[in-house]
């Protein structure tokens, strides 16, 4: 059996898709949300954490700094020296700068507007 856990993370950011032949080519911004997903098949056996894959506040000490620095307030086009920042391109640039901090990762998804959402996943 596997436990999978999912914290969201949201910050107020703009972006423009350069290559983009419509009105996505226009920097604008969003609401954006990020979910991280981390999995493990063993809960811990001691400590402030026993019974937990890992404590929530671990995935904060990791991603919040990510997005104080990058993300929230900003204009992604920029801060991610993406070319091209779609929902796909920001999902697997989160993903890997988490992947390798924190273990068991499994996803990404970002989520652009209220209808709109990507998801990153190891295979």
């Amino acid at each position: 059996m596997t436990w999978t856990l999912r914290k969201t993370f949201r910050f107020e950011a703009a972006h423009h898709l350069p290559q983009h032949q419509g009105k996505c080519r226009r920097v604008r911004g969003h609401s954006w949300v990020a979910a991280v997903e981390v999995a493990g098949r063993v809960l811990q056996t001691e400590g402030a954490a026993i019974d937990m894959v890992r404590d929530y506040g671990d995935l904060d000490g990791v991603v919040d700094p990510l997005v104080e620095q990058y993300l929230d307030h900003y204009d992604l086009t920029e801060t991610t020296a993406l070319p091209n920042p779609t929902s796909e391109a920001i999902d697997r640039w989160l993903f890997d700068r988490l992947d390798g901090l924190l273990p068991g990762l499994v996803s990404v998804t970002i989520q652009e507007t209220c209808t709109s959402a990507c998801r990153y996943a190891r295979d």
